[in-house]
């Protein structure tokens, strides 16, 4: 939806007037130092961001393992998106009990419901271990054996800081692709409840059609609670677990703000590309290309299947809803490369790159060779990813056949046991058996038997028709000389006689051995081994090349870092960042200003009656009254809905607080514009923004909709 304010001609004068500026990295911790954030506009000493006793500012966001939340409350209570918490929703929900739709708020602590598969991971500390990781690698190693020995420090290093206590958890993450390694440490928090979520038509308001797009007015927020033994340890779900007390937790603010406030956003962002070179993104841009035809697909065959019956759409109301996420955030990123000339961009980026190596014959030694290799690297790796993602994305449990996806990890978890933990893969070690055991048991609230049968033949016979050359052997063996007949008969006697969908047996087989396994004779484990074998050969090619390219783009970001003196932001891998910039309206297109806030007006604005803009009758009879309370906002006259900032944000960062400059939270992350997708490969700093639903939207719906005045009262408002 686009809307043009006469007045836009004032807004962009007041936009370029702005003191504050819009920055391009998501940086660490301990990079914070570096950024004068003063001069930009925080009122709040940078020091009490991070401190390393627990007590900062940052130690009160958590990782919510794919998203971000924040504790805002001594009792453990955590504020994310609706969207982060939807698979708890989802596996809680059934046709009688649809909080999917009609929400859930839990009055008592009693009721709120456990979220199994959510954990909540609160940062301890992080430290730099580049030398003892690179202290492995000696001169004249293979890449294979230097990805060994990488892995091999890693691990030790992991296990060495996951010593200290039952509920610590550790993982490496590589900064500039190897040229510097960081321990993080965590307490893992395993007992998560969700206590309040909206319905539907607040928390996805707008659903798929406003995805990614301003403006919003989704009231994208859900409250969970962290729970810990008596003894203050993360453990397992139990009744007699107590509330969590963090050292840290946020405050909200009802102040508001107005256009060109500084604010800032800490969380866990996935992914970002920003570093690669140009060869690396026509890669990828083809990849995302082949995805989107295979995301449409699975969205296609689910919809179909739960149109009849509604249990079969609650169940794959979670994979639904992420596969068109992904689909319209690739959609946004190919369309942008095109806007912007990203490819153009990045081929004169590189030859300035080149310029700047071969004016000095000592850099021309060191680099030269670099970008031509990776080029070459790229191309060769591009043909193989084809065929090997026919056969990954048919065990995978994002998109595969759940039962064979479950197959297949019994398989794995058997033939790696047989190893030294130290030698196992590290997903496989013995850290993570019972998150293997908690996936196997979850995995029956998200899927349907019936469904799942039909859905593995309709992959099989689409995969049938592929090219020789992308068909794994695999699969070129068995497809030999059979009709869809055929396969239909193959699938049906699998599922006619596997012990896979009785929720008892999988938990059994998964402590098996290979050989107790064969004896089974279970045809969707002899399935699962048989692609296995095939998987196992390409799976340890990948390592080498895998390994491969890190040295290629290693040498290159060290070449980038020596090329700008150090001010290179390292690009998101999963880790504590933060971003900064102004409150910010933008111009998208020719004679088009978007104002940087919506309100509870528009809401009712974009109602149709129809899903996904159905307002609910008491949304409407608070707006009639004009029934606000505290939380409207001054100056709009009105319930702000969600408003928009110049920060750098992805995926993993939804549910992350925003902050103002006194470090106090106004807005939850969920979303960036549409034009700004591009910004995980290339920051267009006039098109870079930010979504957030505002605070005091939130809070509005928590007391006035939902009734949740104890939970206001928590919140200390």
């Amino acid at each position: 939806m686009t809307f043009i304010r006469r007045s836009a001609f004032f807004m962009l004068i007041l936009a370029a007037a702005l003191a504050v500026s819009a920055d391009e990295g998501m940086w660490l911790p301990h990079q914070i130092k570096g950024l004068a954030l003063e001069s930009q506009g925080l009122r709040m000493n940078p020091d009490d961001l991070y401190k390393k006793d627990g007590t900062g500012l940052m130690s009160a966001i958590v990782n919510l393992g794919g998203g971000t939340g924040e504790f805002v409350s001594p009792d453990g209570l955590i504020l994310t998106n609706h969207h982060v918490a939807f698979g708890a929703i989802q596996r809680a929900s059934s046709k009688e009990k649809d909080y999917i739709q009609d929400g859930f708020y839990a009055p008592a602590r009693a009721d709120e419901i456990s979220a199994p598969g959510y954990i909540a991971d609160v940062l301890l500390g992080y430290e730099d271990v580049t030398a003892q990781v690179q202290a492995k690698l000696r001169s004249g190693l293979t890449p294979r054996q230097r990805y060994d020995a990488i892995e091999k420090a890693e691990k030790e290093l992991i296990a060495r800081a996951e010593k200290g206590g039952p509920d610590l958890r550790a993982t490496i993450a590589a900064m500039y692709s190897g040229n510097q390694y960081f321990l993080f440490t965590f307490k893992r928090i395993k007992d998560v409840r969700l206590v309040l979520a909206p319905p539907l038509d607040l928390g996805n308001c707008g659903g798929e059609v406003d995805n990614w797009m301003w403006p919003r007015h989704t009231a994208d927020f859900s409250f969970l609670r962290a729970y810990v033994s008596k003894t203050g340890v993360g453990a397992d779900f139990s009744p007699e677990n107590v509330p969590y007390k963090p050292k840290s937790y946020v405050r909200l603010s009802l102040d508001g703000f107005r256009e060109g406030d500084f604010t800032f956003i800490m969380g866990y962002p996935g992914r970002t590309y920003r570093n690669n070179t140009a060869a690396e993104i026509r890669s990828d841009a083809e990849a995302m290309k082949s995805r989107m035809g295979y995301f449409k697909d699975i969205i296609a065959f689910f919809e179909e299947a739960g149109k009849s019956d509604k249990e079969v759409e609650i169940r794959y109301a979670s994979l639904v809803k992420g596969l068109y996420n992904g689909l319209k955030n690739y959609q946004g990123k190919l369309e942008g490369f095109d806007k912007i000339g990203l490819l153009d961009k990045k081929d004169a980026q590189d030859k300035a790159f080149l310029e700047w190596v071969n004016a000095d014959p000592v850099r021309k030694a060191k680099y030269g060779s670099v970008l031509p290799a990776i080029e070459e690297f790229a191309k060769r790796l591009a043909a193989e990813n084809k065929r090997n993602e026919a056969l990954t994305n048919l065990v995978s449990a994002y998109g595969g056949s759940q039962i064979l996806s479950v197959a297949y990890t019994i398989v794995r978890t058997a033939d790696e046991s047989l190893k030294p933990d130290i030698q196992r893969e590290p997903a496989y070690q013995k850290r993570n058996l019972p998150l293997i055991r908690q996936r196997l048991e979850l995995a029956e609230r998200g899927y349907d038997l019936a469904t799942d049968r039909a859905y593995l033949k309709h992959r099989m016979k689409a995969l049938r028709l592929l090219p020789a050359d992308q068909l794994p052997k695999a699969l070129q063996t068995l497809f030999a000389g059979k009709s869809d007949a055929d396969i239909d008969a193959f699938v049906d006697r699998l599922y006619d006689n596997t012990g896979l969908a009785d929720p008892k047996k999988r938990l059994m087989m998964v402590g098996l051995t290979p050989a107790a396994l064969a004896k089974l004779k279970d045809p969707a484990v002899e399935f699962a081994a048989g692609l296995e074998k095939e998987l196992k050969v390409l799976r340890e090619e990948r390592k080498a090349k895998g390994q491969e390219a890190v040295d290629l783009k290693k040498a290159y970001e060290a070449a980038r870092l020596e090329q700008r003196g150090g001010k290179v932001a390292p690009d998101a891998n999963g880790t504590l960042r933060l971003t900064f910039g102004p409150v910010e309206g933008y111009k998208p297109k020719d004679g088009v200003f978007y104002l940087p806030q919506t309100t509870l007006a528009g809401v009712l604005e974009k109602e149709t009656g129809t899903s996904p803009f159905i307002v609910p009758a008491k949304l409407k009879d608070l707006h009639r009254a004009r029934d606000f309370g505290r939380y409207a906002d001054p100056v709009l006259k009105d319930v702000p809905a969600c408003f928009l900032n110049t920060t750098n944000v992805t995926g993993g960062n939804s549910g992350s607080p925003t902050f103002n400059a006194k470090g106090e939270q106004i807005g939850i992350i969920f979303d960036m514009t549409y034009e700004s997708v591009v910004g995980d490969y290339y920051v267009i700093p006039e098109y870079q923004r930010s979504i957030s639903v505002d605070v005091r939207y939130v809070l509005f719906v928590t007391e006035k909709f939902c009734g949740a005045a104890p939970l206001i009262k928590e919140l200390g408002l």
